[in-house]
């Protein structure tokens, strides 16, 4: 009852919140630009950025409301998503006063992204609700890290945020995806919890603080999606890409779980390695794999429509969801 409550109330205020945040953006001209060289997303020039605000301050808004007790690994995922979402902003920021594409120098970010990442794996090393295992996907068996747990983490924060950012690339693309990941892994992380014999209350409690954090961002991201699927009247921009790369990040690992990311989650590994691909191979040969990279503006090339390319990441998603969660049942790990 708790996760249907944060959901429709964090619905219920990003609908009023985003009003206002379009307006405001609109006043301050915080509008996106296009890269000159996406051509077919010339039409969208101007549109509102920084829609990410619409999502996040619900979702720690009514998050708060819910905490009693046991929520340490509730408010630390809510700072992460916080942190990633005013380096996003900064981002952001940089671009809308120089009237350009190109924000923060990829240095820069990536000395954010070290930065943050570097402070939460020395919190997952020294917590009692996380510790230094990680548990095998599709069985109960956990591998104990130990001081490895500190490099793991900030490995994949890097490599979850900027792929949640890459992914932004399409009305409603990483909003939806984001969402149902979230979803589909949320659902993973309460059946293993709440089914396993022994297990400390303290535990369970922390885990169910989480989930209601990630019932609060569904709510709210279904509210944006109203005003991000295509065509968008504003964008998230880097403020709600970083932030939901922060969130997925921080869900995964503090649930000890992480190693399903990269399958629930496999458009964005997907889109991540075509990019990756795709600099790497046209620095040796100057030569393209993909007409554009990441991979979505490749299908957009092709002549794919943006929402049918939306809709099959949509499908991927919950089909993988479904398979994971399937199996995980089968083997008896839940």
């Amino acid at each position: 009852m708790n996760f249907l409550i944060a959901f429709l109330a964090s619905f219920a205020l990003a609908l009023l919140f985003a009003p206002l945040v379009i307006k405001l953006a609109k006043k301050f001209k915080a509008s996106q630009t296009i890269l000159h060289y996406v051509e077919a997303h010339k039409s969208k020039e101007g549109t509102p950025t920084m829609g990410g605000f619409i999502f996040i301050l619900p979702t720690a808004l009514v998050s708060l409301f819910f905490f009693k007790t046991n929520f340490s690994l509730a408010l630390v995922l809510l700072a992460s998503m916080l942190g990633f979402g005013v380096l996003g902003f900064l981002d952001d920021f940089i671009k809308i006063k120089f009237r350009q594409n190109e924000g923060l120098k990829p240095y820069q970010k990536i000395i954010g992204q070290l930065g943050i990442a570097t402070i939460i794996s020395f919190f997952v090393y020294t917590s009692g609700s996380i510790g230094t295992s990680l548990v095998l996907p599709f069985s109960m068996t956990e591998l104990d890290l130990g001081w490895l747990i500190i490099p793991f983490v900030i490995f994949v924060f890097i490599a979850v945020s900027n792929s949640v950012n890459l992914i932004d690339g399409l009305d409603g693309l990483a909003g939806s995806t984001s969402l149902f990941y979230i979803l589909g892994f949320g659902t993973i992380v309460y059946l293993f919890y709440t089914t396993r014999t022994g297990l400390d209350p303290t535990v369970l409690a922390e885990q169910t603080n989480m989930l209601i954090v990630a019932s609060a961002l569904v709510g709210a991201l279904t509210a944006f999606l109203i005003f991000n699927s295509n065509p968008a009247s504003i964008f998230m921009g880097d403020t709600g890409s970083l932030a939901l790369g922060g969130f997925i990040a921080s869900l995964s690992i503090f649930s000890r779980l992480e190693l399903l990311m990269p399958i629930i989650g496999l458009v964005f590994v997907v889109t991540v390695v075509s990019d990756i691909l795709q600099v790497l191979h046209y620095k040796r040969t100057k030569k393209r794999i993909f007409l554009m990279a990441p991979l979505h503006h490749h299908f957009e090339k092709k002549g794919v429509h943006e929402n049918k390319i939306v809709v099959v990441y949509i499908v991927v998603t919950i089909i993988l969801s479904l398979a994971v969660l399937l199996i995980t049942k089968l083997v008896g790990a839940i």
